[in-house]
């Protein structure tokens, strides 16, 4: 394990709450230290000024590393660290991402890599680039895995809220979604929570 990796796995492990956090974590399968949500974030701060000056290959590394071992404070940390480092993701680091998604299956980690890491990394991208990546996410939403459908449909909603969306294509992906022989409710409840910030 690198320095940064047991640095944050001691922290979590230190960090058990008093009271049994308030998520989705029990229904995962994973192992949980017991640390809030809060606590993760505050980790992952606190590693990143302890390691200053992470480059691309050392965040996205360190990710995969916390991501591997499946402990749900792990796997939430390796979330909040492509959260914190979003500007360094380019498109290629959605194969990585896409992974993560696969491996998922809480609301609690896929809503985020969707909406804070996915979104925001496409919208940074160039015409080209954000191409490829447009027909990378069309292909999750045709997958047979609700979490990468559930991803397909979340990751826009950062830039719907914002105005800078474009509602056209989510409304062209979501009856795709919809015709497809794989009906979900983890899906469904996605596609009403970009409706609702629509209309908013």
């Amino acid at each position: 394990m690198t320095e940064a990796a047991q640095f944050i796995d001691a922290a979590l492990q230190r960090e058990v709450a008093w009271s049994p956090p308030n998520d989705d974590r029990e229904s995962s399968g994973l192992a949980s230290y017991g640390a809030s949500v809060g606590a993760v974030r505050g980790t992952v701060r606190d590693a990143l000024r302890k390691f200053r000056g992470l480059g691309h290959d050392e965040i996205t590394a360190l990710a995969s590393e916390l991501w591997a071992t499946p402990v749900f404070e792990r796997r939430l940390a390796a979330v909040v660290l492509l959260q914190s480092n979003v500007a360094l993701l380019t498109g290629s680091d959605l194969t990585r991402i896409e992974g993560f998604i696969r491996d998922g299956r809480l609301r609690s980690l896929v809503d985020p890599l969707a909406i804070d890491v996915v979104g925001p990394l496409v919208e940074r991208l160039d015409a080209t680039a954000r191409g490829r990546a447009h027909v990378a996410l069309d292909r999750w939403a045709g997958e047979n895995s609700v979490w990468l459908r559930r991803a397909a449909v979340l990751f826009p909603l950062r830039a719907l809220r914002a105005g800078t969306g474009d509602p056209d294509r989510f409304a062209r992906q979501a009856r795709v979604i919809l015709a497809e022989p794989y009906a979900s409710d983890i899906v469904n409840e996605a596609i009403d929570i970009v409706l609702d910030a629509l209309a908013k």
